[in-house]
C-alpha cells in the first residue's frame, strides 16, 4: 500500500513563487564590464574572477556588487532512514556536532573565522526525526511547506552573499533517493560512501549495501508519486534540504546570490531546478563533493563547481571557502585602481 496525502495543504503556493523570481540584471553586468575594462589589467587576467564579479552584479542587481555581510548557514536535521544502519555514526551525532559548531569547534568554524563570514546553524527539530522513507514519507505536505518557509527566513538578518550547508547523520541517504528520483538509473549510481568514508572497513561494505537497500525500498514504496519534484521533496528529502530549497528561493526574491555546498545542498537545488530550470540561477556551485555522483548531478542542472577539493565533510565547508574567493573576486573589482587613477598607461 502507499502512502497518500492527508494533509489537505497543496504545494500551490510554493509553485507560485516560481512565476514571481526576478531576473538578473542585465545593466549592472554591463556596467562590470565596462569597469573591467579600466582597471589595472590586461582584460581577462583574472580569469573566472571576473565571471565571478558579472554573476555577482547580476543577481545582486548593483552595477557597484560588494560582498560586505556574507552569510554561512547551516541546516541541521535527523531522519528515520538511519535506524537501517545506513551510517557510521549513531544519530546522536547531529545535535552534538552542533553544540560542537556553538563552541567553535567545527571545520566551518575555522573556515568562517579565516575568511570572516558570518555563520549560522539552525536546528530543525533534531529530536523529531523524519518518517522513515523506506515506508511512510518524510514529511506531510503541511510540513514541508513550514520547512520551506522557516528555510526562507534564514536570511531575515540580511546578506549580500548567502552560502548554504547542512548537518544530518542519513542525509546522504535521503539525498541519492532524492537524485534517483528525479534521473532514474541504478540507484548503486547515486549512493555514495557517506559516512563510511573511502575504505570499506569497519562495516562499511555492509553500510553501503544497507544504503543501496533502503533508497531502493524507498523508490518502490513511493513509486506512484515520483513525478511531481515538490512531492520528491516531501516523500524522500530531509528537513535540512527543504529549508535549503526555501533559502534558495528567498535568496532570489530578495537579490542575495547564493553558493551551494555539496552533495545533500545540492539536492535542493535539483529539486528546484526540476521544478523551474532558471530558479537556481543565482546559484553558483562552491565546489564538486567526494561524495556519490555530485559531478553528475552539477552537470546535469548546468552548474560548474569553482572547486574540486576532494571535500565530503559537508557543514558548508566547500561553499564557505568558496565565499571566500568571491569576496576576493568583489574586492578585486571594487578597490583596484583604474589606469587613470594610477597613472598606469592603458592598452594601445
Amino acid at each position: 500500500m502507499h502512502p497518500t496525502n492527508t494533509s489537505g495543504m497543496p504545494f500551490d503556493d510554493v509553485r507560485g513563487l516560481f512565476r514571481t523570481l526576478p531576473g538578473p540584471d542585465e545593466f549592472a553586468v554591463a556596467a562590470v564590464r565596462a569597469r573591467n575594462r579600466e582597471l589595472t589589467k590586461p582584460v581577462g587576467s583574472l580569469g573566472e574572477l571576473e565571471t565571478i564579479v558579472e554573476w555577482l552584479a547580476a543577481w545582486q542587481g548593483s552595477p557597484k556588487p560588494a560582498v560586505r555581510r556574507p552569510l554561512v548557514v547551516v541546516f541541521a536535521a535527523n531522519h528515520g532512514v538511519a535506524s537501517h544502519g545506513v551510517s557510521a555514526y549513531p544519530q546522536a551525532v547531529t545535535r552534538q556536532m552542533l553544540e560542537n559548531f556553538a563552541a567553535g569547534g567545527g571545520a566551518i568554524n575555522q573556515i568562517c573565522a579565516a575568511y570572516d563570514l558570518g555563520f549560522k546553524v539552525f536546528d530543525l527539530a533534531l529530536d523529531l526525526p523524519t518518517g522513515d522513507i523506506t515506508r511512510e514519507p518524510a514529511l506531510d505536505e503541511k510540513s514541508c511547506v513550514a520547512t520551506l518557509a522557516f528555510g526562507m527566513e534564514a536570511i531575515a538578518g540580511g546578506t549580500d552573499l548567502l552560502s548554504i550547508g547542512e548537518m544530518g547523520i542519513g542525509n546522504t541517504t535521503v539525498a541519492a533517493a532524492v537524485y534517483a528520483a528525479l534521473y532514474g538509473g541504478p540507484v548503486e549510481q547515486w549512493v555514495g560512501n557517506g559516512t563510511w568514508g573511502a575504505k570499506a572497513a569497519n562495516g562499511g561494505a555492509e553500510g553501503i549495501t544497507r544504503k543501496i537497500e533502503a533508497v531502493k525500498a524507498a523508490l518502490a514504496f513511493h513509486a506512484d508519486a515520483l513525478d511531481d519534484p515538490l512531492e520528491v521533496l516531501r516523500r524522500l528529502g530531509g528537513r535540512e534540504i527543504a529549508a535549503a530549497a526555501g533559502a534558495i528561493l528567498a535568496a532570489r526574491l530578495e537579490h542575495i546570490p547564493v553558493v551551494l555546498d555539496g552533495y545533500v545542498v545540492t539536492a535542493a537545488a535539483a529539486v528546484l531546478h526540476a521544478v523551474d530550470p532558471s530558479s537556481i540561477d543565482h546559484c553558483l556551485a562552491g565546489h564538486v563533493s567526494a561524495e556519490g555522483a555530485h559531478a553528475q548531478v552539477l552537470e546535469r542542472i548546468g552548474k560548474k563547481p569553482l572547486l574540486s577539493l576532494g571535500l565530503s565533510l559537508g557543514e558548508g565547508t566547500g561553499a564557505a571557502l568558496a565565499a571566500g574567493i568571491v569576496k576576493a573576486a568583489a574586492a578585486c573589482h571594487g578597490e583596484m585602481a583604474t589606469f587613470k587613477q594610477a597613472g598606469v598607461s592603458g592598452p594601445v
